[in-house]
């Protein structure tokens, strides 16, 4: 059977999969196959091992009649058609777990960059401009700073407990109330959207892109949000808009914003960062660092195999997003 993998993984990926099928995937000079290098080499392919640079879509599938098998190595569904997998018999799965712990940290390494205006002072000792001590690049820290995530799943539970250690206060918005005792373990309270956005000094967005979320943080919702006050989106950029944060900050009403995720990755468009963003000293970006530590992503894509594995052999593997494939 051969399978298709459209960016490098860990030669210890390779030799599992090598195991069960022929692996055929790009060199990590390449990297990762464009869309169309996918198309071209996915015509026979049993099974993919997908990135979060693939669309899996009506084309896609089309394009691969004898796949059994999509396994993302991503944890959001949102570049998988679901729908379109379940009307071909094609098994997709995701991992929902190994992205949890590196995620989480890279959120408070953001929150701690903007808020300590890190960046900022980098530059100014790069430029040369920095002769001694001055008063300057006066920021805020997390000591008894309010921070408020939207959306307590695995990635926001592991974001307050790490906060914990801050001493932040944290409060969250989700439809469903934690438990009373892990609240209490997390020192995390539950307050409405609104309340949240009006009372926190940095903002977490921590929730799936749906249309429901898509632009959840708008102008309405920084309007509402005190003044000064910072939004850190590790997510899915879309569930930000991005146009909306960029006269926020150029206006002076938002005092930062930091990310890993950005718009345009959700669309076949590449329309880029705006500049808007790019320009303004009070940001703070990472190119999709969520998953990017080495072992993280070794375990991520031996996952993503023993998935593949599973799902050829028959069986229903763990992190299926369809139901049990027929064929």
């Amino acid at each position: 059977m051969r399978v298709v993998v459209t960016h490098w993984v860990h030669p210890d990926v390779t030799a599992r999969l090598a195991e069960f099928c022929r692996p055929v995937g790009p060199s990590r000079e390449q990297g990762v196959w464009s869309r169309a290098e996918v198309l071209a080499r996915a015509g026979e392919a049993d099974g993919l091992v997908a990135c979060m640079a693939d669309r899996v879509d009506d084309e896609l599938l089309a394009a691969c009649p004898r796949l059994r098998v999509v396994s993302g190595v991503f944890k959001g569904h949102d570049t998988i058609d679901v729908a379109a997998c379940v009307r071909r018999g094609v098994q997709a799965t995701v991992l929902a777990e190994l992205l949890t712990a590196p995620t989480a940290e890279l959120v408070v390494g953001l929150t701690l960059a903007l808020r300590r205006r890190l960046v900022e002072g980098d530059a100014w000792v790069r430029s040369g401009r920095h002769t001694g001590w001055r008063p300057r690049f006066y920021g805020g820290g997390l000591a008894g700073a309010c921070v408020g995530i939207i959306g307590m799943g695995r990635i926001g539970r592991a974001v307050a407990s790490r906060l914990s250690g801050f001493e932040a206060a944290v409060v969250y918005s989700d439809p469903v109330p934690l438990p009373e005792a892990e609240e209490r373990r997390l020192g995390a309270r539950r307050v409405t959207l609104p309340e949240l956005l009006a009372g926190s000094d940095v903002v977490v967005p921590l929730v799936p892109l749906t249309e429901r979320t898509r632009h959840l943080v708008d102008a309405e919702a920084l309007g509402r949000m005190r003044p000064g006050a910072c939004v850190v989106n590790a997510s899915r950029g879309s569930v930000v808009d991005e146009h909306a944060v960029a006269e926020a900050l150029h206006g002076g009403r938002l005092g930062g914003y930091a990310a890993d995720v950005f718009a345009f990755e959700d669309t076949a468009a590449s329309n880029g960062i705006p500049a808007g963003l790019l320009e303004h000293p009070r940001t703070v970006f990472t190119p999709h660092l969520g998953s990017a530590v080495g072992e993280v992503r070794r375990e991520m894509g031996l996952a993503a195999a023993e998935q593949v594995r599973d799902a050829l052999a028959g069986r229903h593997p763990d992190g299926a997003i369809t139901p049990r494939c027929p064929r």
